[in-house]
């Protein structure tokens, strides 16, 4: 296919706006939800304001790809962006008209319409890479595809900055608006514009091959395995073990259903994924790479914040900008990437070259401390965005290379989809990972903390549920949280002073109480009229140190724990980084096709049916 050069950049411009659309929501959102919960309640269903879109937009992703197989791109571009736009409208307004029949109040109101969101933000992933294919040949790809990870990055550093302050400052565009809403509507006005690029500027892009419908129930059993398979993932493991009857059941349904579904693509025509393209070689190994790499990333991207505001002790804003080093390291990479690999046609090497820097800059975090400084951390983040730079672009051109160009939505969408499951399934077991190490550290630093006057406290302390691995650990707060142990004592030796023997004995036998102030105040009860002024005062006094000690120590070992939990994690991503790294190593590299209308060389291509 032949389009005209300008043609061609504003189609280009098209898709890299709608793409940047779902890039932002993915981060920008995140930074508002504190203040979304503040406003519509149902804490305990925070999580599935980000697990409604993630099980959304997974889902739909191998759809999109043939859908993109079976009818005009730029159709389904702008169905996916008018969609997406739909759900980011109706988030903005979820809970302005109150409890809704069947959604039930604004919060779940928000969760519904953030899987609308994610219904749409899957093609505008998908169809990113697939009109890319369209537009240029395998040899020129890559500098472009490279500008898909520039894209990712650049919303990545603008996201948190510009989600937090529409939150902090958009009521003040129109007054009784809540700022956070604006999280939401910024999308319209670059939406609209995309729209307008591609309606306009976008050719038809219609597959090339023999149209055939799409298999409604090939979809449904797809959907039905892969959203319990999700969730089953996505669940707490501290509340839904993975022994647990809802895990094991939804884990069960998964495999049934896709099971279901791998058969009776098996037997149809035109199946809605042709498991051909598994005989491929580069399909295969590409995307078992890429569901490795999708773990390694996703962990990066979820542990680092927890890291730098519980052992750093930075605010959650200071955390969100610490990924901003990790992204522009993408950004660099991708585009280098691309531009390298269009110039002198080899993918592989960069590959390898990417993870390995992947793998040293991964192993530098699995060596922090709790005294690393924020300055290490940024340059570790660095050399990891660097390396996972050539994983957005090079993966799928060496896949849509390797494939005919009537199974090139299947297959670009099958590269995407395999990134985003390995990322479910690392973040997933990573979690355990976390929750049982912590678990471990807090039981530990009890111990060492039982020698305090204060047992109580230091047990609380470790393990309560104030001290969960979503919270802000900082010492002051952890001081407030001690402090508040020992209020009810600390009132009790305020004026006006105990007089009666129960008000004495109960005093005297409070543990919390240190020894020698005991000891003082049953002397004195056995003297009538005995001042206990200064009894008290010194057991003020004291007591004060203790909380100031008592909070030091809880604050040292939470940030031990967490340091010791996380490094973990990175320990265990670096030998999934390495998997990565082997499997890469036995991907044909093919040469770069110079047109789309010329088969794939020295491979076998699958063309179904």
């Amino acid at each position: 296919m032949n389009f005209s050069r300008r043609d061609t950049t504003l189609t280009l411009v098209g898709i890299l706006l709608a793409l940047f659309l779902a890039a932002l929501d993915q981060t920008i959102v995140s930074t508002a939800l504190p203040k979304i919960v503040e406003d519509l309640g149902g804490l305990q269903r925070y999580a599935w304001v980000a697990t409604a879109y993630l099980l959304a937009s997974t889902a739909m992703v191998p759809i999109y790809g043939k859908l993109a197989d079976t009818y005009s791109r730029r159709n389904i571009e702008l169905w996916s962006v008018s969609l997406f736009l739909f759900g980011s409208v109706l988030c903005g307004l979820a809970g302005e008209f109150g409890t809704l029949p069947l959604l039930g109040d604004g919060m779940n109101q928000l969760i519904a319409f953030r899987a609308v969101q994610g219904l749409g933000g899957a093609g505008l992933f998908a169809m990113t890479f697939i009109v890319i294919a369209d537009l240029f040949p395998p040899s020129e790809r890559g500098k472009y595809q490279g500008l898909v990870g520039g894209t990712f990055g650049i919303a990545s550093v603008f996201g948190p900055l510009v989600g937090g302050f529409l939150t902090d400052h958009g009521s003040n565009i129109i007054p009784g608006v809540e700022g956070w809403r604006w999280v939401f509507y910024v999308n319209v006005p670059f939406g609209v514009l995309a729209l307008w690029f591609i309606s306009t500027r976008m050719p038809a892009l219609r597959p090339a091959g023999e149209k055939s419908r799409l298999s409604y129930l090939s979809a449904l059993l797809l959907l039905g395995g892969l959203v319990p398979l999700i969730l089953g993932l996505q669940l707490d493991k501290t509340v839904y073990g993975w022994g647990s009857p809802v895990t094991i059941g939804l884990l069960a349904a998964a495999v049934v259903s896709l099971t279901l579904f791998t058969l009776r693509s098996l037997r149809v025509r035109n199946p809605l994924l042709d498991f051909g393209l598994f005989r491929n070689r580069v399909f295969t190994t590409a995307n078992l790479a890429l569901f490795f790499l999708g773990a390694g990333f996703l962990n990066l991207l979820i542990f680092l914040p927890l890291f730098m505001v519980n052992v750093l002790g930075v605010s959650a804003t200071q955390a969100g900008v610490s990924l901003i080093p990790l992204s522009l390291g993408i950004v660099f990479g991708s585009i280098a990437a691309g531009q390298l690999v269009s110039r002198f046609g080899h993918y592989r090497r960069l590959m390898l070259g990417g993870i390995g820097l992947l793998a040293v800059g991964m192993f530098l975090l699995s060596q922090m401390t709790s005294s690393v400084s924020y300055a290490q951390v940024t340059f570790y983040m660095v050399l990891c965005g660097i390396g996972l730079g050539p994983s957005f672009p090079l993966y799928t051109l060496a896949i849509q290379n390797a494939v005919d160009m009537k199974r090139i939505g299947q297959a670009t969408s099958a590269s995407q989809f395999f990134r985003q499951i390995g990322g479910t399934v690392g973040a997933a077991l990573m979690g355990t990972v976390l929750a049982t190490t912590l678990a471990a550290s807090f039981s530990e630093q009890g111990a060492a903390l039982a020698g305090f006057a204060a047992p109580t406290v230091a047990a609380e302390g470790v393990s309560g549920e104030a001290f969960g691995p979503g919270s802000s650990l900082d010492a002051d707060r952890v001081e407030v949280l001690v402090r508040a142990q020992f209020a009810g004592l600390l009132e009790g030796l305020e004026p006006p002073l105990p007089t009666t023997p129960d008000a004495l004995s109960a005093l005297q036998n409070d543990p919390r109480l240190p020894a020698d102030i005991r000891d003082r105040l049953g002397a004195s009860a056995a003297q009538p009229g005995a001042d206990l002024g200064p009894i008290l005062t010194d057991a003020q006094q004291q007591i004060e140190a203790q909380i100031i000690t008592l909070s030091a120590q809880i604050s040292s070992g939470i940030r031990e724990a967490f340091t010791s939990a996380i490094t973990r994690i990175y320990f265990y991503a670096l030998f999934i980084v390495a998997a990565s790294w082997v499997i890469t190593l036995f991907i044909p590299e093919l040469p770069l096709r110079r047109s789309n209308d010329t088969p794939a060389e020295t491979t076998t291509v699958v063309t179904g049916d």
